[in-house]
This record gives C-alpha cells, sequence and structure tokens, in this order.
C-alpha cells in the first residue's frame, strides 16, 4: 500500500528531539523555530513531560467516556486555574479542527440558528464545517460548500453589523492573531466591538485560540490582551506538546446535556496526561513569561536587519515579514543553516513558532544565520 500523497515533503527525516532541536537520521541537528505547526511548546522530549506519559501508560494508556476518569477533572482545574478561565466548563477532544467543529455545534445548538460569520484570510481547519469558514478555496469539496457562511474583512465593523442584525446568525468565529493567514492582528475596537455586537443580535463568540492560545503570545490566550469574554475558545495545538489533544472552553451559560457531544479518544487516560505534564512545566518553568521576554529581544535584534519590513505576531507567535517572497529564503535557512521555519498564506512572510523555553542563544544563532542567508538572496 502507498501513502496518499497530499504533503509536499521536505527530504528531511527527523529521528529525535531534544529541547529546541531536532535531529534526522544521519545525526544532522536542527534549530527548530516552527514546532511542528505551533505544537511544541514545551520543548522536544522534556524529561517532566516524557516521565509523565511513561508513568500513565505503564498503569492505563486508554479507557472510554462510559467511565469516570479523575484526570479528566484534574485537568480542567489545572487548566482554569493557569488561565485564569475557571468560570468555563471543558470538553476535551482530539484535534484543533475537531475542537472547532465542536464550538460550532454548541453555538447553533444555544442559539437555534446556522449561520456563522468568518474572515478574511481565516484558518480554522479542515474538516467538514470548519473548512467551509476556512479562507481557501482549494481545500473545499462540493460536499463542504452547503453550509450558511458569511466571509468579512477584518476590522470591518459596519459590515459585522449589518450582518448580524439580519438576526440568523449563530456565532461569529475568530483567530485573535491569524496563523496560517498571516499573523495579522485586529484592534481592540474590533474585538469589542465583536462581543457587543453578537450579544445584541443573539449570536455567539467563538475565539479559534487552537494555535495563539496556550502561552504562545506571553498571554495563556490572545483573545485576553483585548479585554473580551468569548463564549466560547477552541484550543489544541500546544496543549499536549505532540501529543494529540483537543478541547473546548464553554461559558457555563451554555448548559450540556446527555449525547450533546462525544468523542471516542478525547480526554483519554494518556492524552490528560500530556496535557497536565504541560501545564505543570509552562508554570514552573514561566514559560508564558519567557515567551514575552523572546519576542522583545527578537524585536531588537531584527532591528540589525533592514530586510525585515515589519514584525508580526506576538510573544513567540512571530512573523518577519520581507519585500520578496521567502520560499528560497526557508529553503536556504533549512538546508545550509539547518533550521526550521514556517511560511503563510502571505508569502512575503517568515513564520517562527518555536517551543516557548527557547533561550537568547538559539535566536542569536538564526538571525546570525539569516544575515548570511539575506546576503545570500541577491
Amino acid at each position: 500500500m502507498e501513502l496518499f500523497d497530499v504533503y509536499p515533503l521536505f527530504d528531511i527525516t527527523p529521528v529525535k528531539g531534544e529541547g529546541t532541536h531536532v535531529f534526522d537520521k544521519d545525526g544532522k541537528k536542527y534549530l527548530d523555530l516552527y514546532g511542528g505547526h505551533a505544537v511544541i511548546s514545551i520543548g522536544h522530549s522534556h524529561p517532566a513531560y516524557v516521565n509523565a506519559i511513561s508513568n500513565q501508560v505503564r498503569q492505563l494508556g486508554f479507557y472510554s467516556n462510559s467511565i469516570k476518569n479523575p484526570l479528566q477533572v484534574e485537568l480542567a482545574e489545572k487548566l482554569g486555574k493557569l488561565s485564569g478561565c475557571e468560570e468555563y466548563q471543558l470538553f476535551l477532544c482530539n484535534s484543533g479542527a475537531e475542537a472547532n467543529e465542536n464550538a460550532l455545534k454548541l453555538a447553533s445548538f444555544a442559539t437555534g440558528k446556522e449561520r456563522i460569520i468568518y474572515f478574511e484570510n481565516a484558518f480554522h481547519g479542515r474538516t467538514s464545517g470548519v473548512v467551509a469558514v476556512t479562507d481557501n478555496e482549494s481545500i473545499k469539496a462540493p460536499f463542504n460548500k452547503g453550509h450558511k457562511i458569511t466571509k468579512i474583512a477584518f476590522n470591518d465593523a459596519e459590515t459585522l453589523a449589518s450582518e448580524l442584525q439580519k438576526g440568523d446568525v449563530a456565532a461569529v468565529i475568530f483567530e485573535v492573531i491569524q496563523g496560517v493567514g498571516g499573523l495579522d492582528e485586529a484592534t481592540t475596537e474590533f474585538y469589542q466591538q465583536i462581543e457587543k455586537l453578537a450579544k445584541e443580535n443573539g449570536a455567539m463568540i467563538i475565539a479559534d485560540e487552537v494555535q495563539a492560545g496556550y502561552g504562545r503570545t506571553g498571554d495563556f490566550f490572545a483573545f485576553q490582551k483585548h479585554n473580551i469574554h468569548p463564549d466560547i475558545i477552541s484550543i489544541a495545538k500546544g496543549m499536549g506538546n505532540g501529543f494529540p489533544i483537543g478541547g473546548v472552553l464553554i461559558d457555563k451559560n451554555i448548559a450540556p446535556k446527555y449525547g450533546m457531544l462525544g468523542t471516542t479518544f478525547g480526554g483519554n487516560h494518556l492524552a490528560c496526561a500530556a496535557g497536565l505534564a504541560v501545564l505543570n512545566i509552562l508554570e514552573k518553568e514561566e514559560l508564558l513569561q519567557n515567551a514575552s521576554a523572546m519576542f522583545d529581544y527578537v524585536k531588537e535584534q531584527a532591528k540589525e536587519i533592514p530586510q525585515i519590513k515589519n514584525i508580526k505576531g506576538r510573544g513567540l507567535m512571530i512573523g518577519l515579514e520581507f519585500d520578496f517572497e521567502v520560499a528560497n529564503l526557508r529553503k536556504d535557512m533549512l538546508y545550509v543553516h539547518q533550521i526550521f521555519t514556517g511560511s503563510a498564506a502571505n508569502k512575503n512572510l517568515l513564520r517562527i513558532l518555536p517551543p516557548l523555553n527557547i533561550e537568547k542563544k538559539h535566536f542569536d544563532t538564526f538571525f546570525k544565520a539569516l544575515k548570511i542567508s539575506l546576503a545570500n538572496q541577491k
């Protein structure tokens, strides 16, 4: 049997990870400034994380959600405490797309409505409902195009108000900082307008924190900078440091009922052990504070490179924008300097999403290599 060939692959085979680095099958060492799409939050093979998973799988790796699992309760309590979102309820699932699917479903259940508003350059996932509210027509099959959706521009409060006033909108879904779309962030005023207008018109707001959440921006969640209270928050990527786990934080005004949501694997014992280990390490090693400090350092270092025209994002969700397409620059950084970076829909943007325990010395290595690569681009 052959693999279904849907991924354009770099000719690199990582076999080991350690901290901010990965090693390929030939022993070559790479600096990981991409974290596998912002998934690696506490570093590769963190000893406390490895021990937590190992100890749990020796006891019980999995049982279904038909029994009590105290680890889920422990995870919910720890997450509430560290995030400041103790007034929410937690539903556990397996991925960001699944979290967003459940978020949309909950909003529709709670409001009795079906239309969803989303924004230009949004990426919310590839499954049926969330791909419909993802701004990329090339990944939507005819089956995905039957949903009632409306796309509007970021910061366009006038159109948002007009659409919400029609009265048929279940939810407005947004990434506070767009990931794949290019690290754009609307104004605080606009996010507060979303909340106000949605409330006035019987709609809910869904903050997609799949990529920006879990301390990556320096706040636990990116929306917290803007002083808003989403009805629903979706989480995933950094939540398990590579172990598949996602979740939905649900305002207590939304009442659960048996059978409303469900999952076979979501919130299993091994996933909860991974999730708890991540939270414990984030807290113990003060990684949110490190994310903020490293962003300040990156901004200072970037001033020395005139080719960098703009710095987007916050914390360790960083976009370095140039006035040329960066595809060749990324390849040079990878194959010549052994540094992983990321791309975006904005082809001039180099995306930086490293583990949250990265240090200044790692960015020194990056900027030294970047200067050499940029000189070679001429």
